[in-house]
């Protein structure tokens, strides 16, 4: 129960600074409006093969993901707070609200960013339970991969720069497994020749947030 009520802590915290600034959340979707409409006017987007429609969401996302997700972590150390979150709480409690706090945002500006990108394009859902599933798999490994290069970054000088070099490595794997299970979802339905990408989905998922909770450790005492 302490440990449910501390990641509770966390969590409401973070949420509250963000809806009292809302600074991420109003940079992302100015972000993903503009890209959004550049792909549809510039690229012609209606008219490109199915992969290169499902890729160009995905690396929309990416690129509003960098731009925000390592703050939950680089806000505490900006302002000094950090060692507040030492004193009051443990390490994983610590880890695990940063995660849910990126999962929560992560997965509005999805939903936001699919809602808009599939009514531009005019693009139906073959399978909707799948495309759920890839949404929530998806945002999951973005965010433990976020949190954990967040949490280290967090400590360096200048935090931006290495975020982004740190995680498009890291997240390129993702990206193509999420290319190709997209497209099935929203466009040639879920077959069993994608339940490979699918496993593989969750594995990362699960992988990313696991190594993420066993080296913040490190880290939070540091």
């Amino acid at each position: 129960m302490d440990f449910l009520q501390g990641i509770s802590a966390v969590l409401a915290k973070d949420l509250q600074t963000e809806l009292r600034s809302r600074y991420a959340i109003n940079t992302v979707l100015a972000f993903v409006g503009a890209a959004l409409l550049l792909i549809l006017f510039a690229l012609n987007a209606e008219q490109l093969a199915p992969t290169p429609k499902s890729a160009l969401v995905w690396i929309v996302i990416l690129f509003a993901a960098l731009s925000s997700l390592s703050r939950s972590f680089v806000m505490e150390t900006d302002r000094k707070t950090f060692d507040l979150l030492r004193i009051h709480s443990n390490a994983s409690e610590v880890f695990v609200g940063k995660l849910c706090y990126n999962f929560l945002f992560t997965l509005a500006v999805n939903l936001v960013t699919f809602l808009l990108y599939i009514f531009l394009l005019g693009m139906p859902i073959a399978d909707l339970l799948a495309f759920i599933l890839v949404l929530l798999f998806g945002t999951a490994g973005l965010s433990g991969v976020s949190t954990m290069l967040g949490a280290i970054v967090s400590q360096a000088d200048r935090k931006g720069a290495i975020f982004s070099v740190l995680s498009i490595p890291l997240l390129f794997p993702l990206i193509l497994i999420l290319v190709r299970t997209t497209k099935a979802a929203l466009i040639d339905g879920f077959t069993d020749n994608y339940l490979n990408d699918f496993w593989a989905l969750v594995g990362y998922a699960g992988v990313t947030i696991t190594a993420g909770i066993l080296l913040f450790d490190y880290i939070f005492e540091e």
